[in-house]
């Protein structure tokens, strides 16, 4: 394995493993949502093109090629409407949240 396509891909480890902190570690369902896409989202696309650059244009690394702007685009809208869906649900905020941006929006 090449030494750029092992840095890249423990850079998405670490941001999984960052993400599954921020899913036990954060208040309420909106931060641990938040935490969960955008660390795996990262650590996943950073690990798919590690494996794009290890493998280069054969089979495997054009897949990996083609799956990043899939997950980009799927994991954010996907969580966009996770968040707006348990907020109209009505779950609420920690009090530990500093602006709620639904609730301008919803009147």
């Amino acid at each position: 394995m090449t030494m750029v396509a092992m840095i890249i891909i423990s850079i998405g480890v670490l941001f999984n493993f960052f993400g599954c902190i921020g899913l036990i570690r954060l208040p309420d369902v909106y931060n641990r949502l938040q935490a969960a896409t955008k660390c795996v989202t990262l650590g996943c696309c950073s690990i798919l093109l590690g494996v794009f650059i290890h493998f280069g244009f054969t089979d495997a690394g054009i897949k990996g090629l083609i799956a990043i702007p899939l997950l980009f685009f799927s994991a954010t809208v996907a969580a966009h409407a996770l968040i707006r869906g348990t907020y109209h649900f009505g779950v609420k905020m920690s009090d530990k949240s500093v602006k709620d941006d639904y609730k301008s929006a919803s009147k």
